[in-house]
């Protein structure tokens, strides 16, 4: 099986740190959603406000990093001898291993009932997580036989975990995917556009038709005409999946653009080919806008578009500063975040999950501006601290 595109086998600094600030960044959010007073901007905006903050643009930047990355993760996964069967696997278990964390983390929100489930909802989530480090740390020591069996406990956990899981009032409703969770739609759309890429042969041309083909399949899905026909229903469904994708594949687009070298380019001109990507996208999210409103909910292809263009600029930024001018001392501080994104993710969860069986509880003010501004700021530089904490302990989580 021969590689799709000629791309360097070396980390790229810029994808790292662009991936390793969105992840600050989402935790800052995340942990600024309970603050009471903070201004407007600082928050989501409502489905239907036709408008967006920077707090819209995190999860889709997750996304547009997930697509930049996954050239060169087949590439690699191919030069070191996969074939066609064995690709596919692997992308396949990524998508699954996503799909799970994401139906088990939503169940752990809300619809659970404690009393039927024997245990607090916080235990439950601590014995997921345990379970999530033993099935998907990645082991250094040499023997495979207790590799095997730290994965098949927490495999196991899982299972007994899902079988424990009630929800609703009378606790007879079993773990189930009330949404997919951010994992899950990460690894829905994941998994679509690693199909699309294969399908096209990593080829530009063909991915931009795909990119545009989300775009048809979200205007499609939304005629209320075409809603009829029983053999296009169900695309009014899976309308946010196409857009999930559409990010996805942009992000694609634009390491093609910046590291295929097949075809000798200078930095220049890659550089101009990624800021008229951007600009294109601009202007078709505007040519939209009065048909499909900007909304994060409501997953538009306007919100996806400026999204997508604004991950490409800030990208241009970054590549310009740390890979041409080598200004990238800086970028150790999201190093362990950026190559360990799931463990950097779920330690907010694990730590919230944890003070709740202690019965500890932040102080109040901490949840009121100004001052909780500036914790949710101190929270997201501590959890990264912690990241790198567990790094050094050899707690590494790779799907």
């Amino acid at each position: 099986m021969s590689i799709y595109n000629s791309l360097t086998t070396q980390r790229i600094l810029s994808i790292d740190a662009l991936r390793g600030i969105t992840i600050l960044v989402m935790i800052f959010v995340n942990e600024l959603a309970g603050v009471e007073g903070v201004p407007l901007w600082m928050k989501h905006m409502p489905a239907d406000a036709d408008a967006m903050t920077f707090v819209d643009v995190v999860f889709p930047s997750f996304l547009f990093i997930v697509g930049m990355s996954i050239p060169f993760a087949i590439n690699n996964r191919i030069v070191k001898g996969d074939g066609l069967f064995q690709l596919q696997w692997h992308i396949l278990f990524r998508a699954i291993g996503l799909l799970v964390l994401g139906v088990f983390m939503v169940n752990a929100e809300t619809g659970y009932n404690e009393a039927a489930m024997g245990m607090s909802i916080s235990t439950w989530s601590l014995l997921f997580y345990v379970c999530v480090i033993l099935v998907w740390n990645v082991y250094t020591f040499d023997n495979k036989t207790f590799k095997y069996i730290l994965r098949g406990i927490g495999v196991v956990g899982l299972v007994v975990l899902a079988f424990i899981f009630r929800g609703g009032e009378d606790g007879t409703e079993t773990l189930q995917p009330q949404w997919w969770g951010i994992l899950g739609l990460i690894g829905w759309a994941y998994l679509i556009a690693s199909m699309l890429y294969q399908l096209v042969k990593g080829n530009l041309i063909g991915l931009i038709i795909c990119f545009v083909a989300c775009i048809v399949f979200f205007i499609v899905g939304k005629m209320p005409s075409l809603q009829e026909i029983d053999v296009l229903a169900w695309m009014k469904g899976q309308t946010g999946h196409a857009i999930h994708t559409l990010l996805v594949l942009g992000g694609i687009i634009l390491s093609l653009l910046f590291f295929d070298h097949a075809k000798p380019k200078s930095i220049l001109r890659r550089s101009v080919e990624a800021f008229l990507f951007a600009a294109i996208m601009i202007v078709i999210g505007f040519f939209l806008r009065p048909y499909y409103q900007i909304s994060k909910i409501w997953a538009t292809p306007t919100w996806a578009l400026y999204s997508a263009a604004i991950c490409t600029l800030i990208f241009i930024f970054l590549y310009w500063l740390i890979d041409i001018k080598k200004v990238s001392g800086w970028t150790g501080f999201f190093r362990p975040a950026a190559t360990n994104p799931l463990l950097t993710y779920i330690i907010p969860f694990i730590l919230m999950h944890l003070m709740s069986i202690l019965h500890l509880h932040w102080p109040s003010e901490l949840h009121r501006a100004p001052v909780g501004i500036v914790w949710s700021i101190v929270f997201a530089v501590m959890v990264m601290m912690i990241a790198t904490g567990l790094n050094k302990l050899k707690v590494r989580l790779q799907l």
